[in-house]
């Protein structure tokens, strides 16, 4: 924690370093969820996709997200939902039969996301697998 602290001060006196900073408190911090710049929120489960797509229906049923897609959308095994003004797009990939890579957006507007709804629908999703 120590030098956590001391990382963070030493990026706070450079120029340019938020992310930087953000990045070093972060470490340590995940629950298994990885984000990328733009908003897109990942997450690789050790289950086959049918059971993870099932999971994710229960969970956005629970959280009370419309969902208004879910099959193969553009060839891609995935499901389109809304939640009050956000669009949720989650897509799954199999990386081997017993293993599925999840990817959530939730958009807002086309250059806000909501990287924390996204992850609430993984760690949803997690609870019912």
């Amino acid at each position: 924690m120590k030098n956590a602290f001391i990382i963070a001060m030493a990026c706070l006196s450079l120029s340019g370093c938020q992310a930087v900073l953000l990045s070093a408190l972060g470490v340590g911090a995940s629950t298994g969820v990885s984000h990328s710049l733009n908003g897109i929120t990942y997450r690789t489960f050790a289950e086959p996709l049918p059971r993870v797509r099932m999971a994710s229906m229960i969970a956005l049923a629970r959280m009370r997200i419309d969902v208004s897609t879910s099959g193969l959308i553009e060839g891609v095994e995935g499901i389109r939902a809304l939640a009050g003004d956000r669009e949720i797009e989650i897509e799954f990939e199999p990386v081997s039969p017993n293993t599925t890579r999840m990817r959530v957006i939730a958009k807002k507007s086309a250059f806000v996301y909501d990287s924390a709804t996204a992850v609430e629908i993984i760690i949803q999703t997690e609870k019912y697998l």
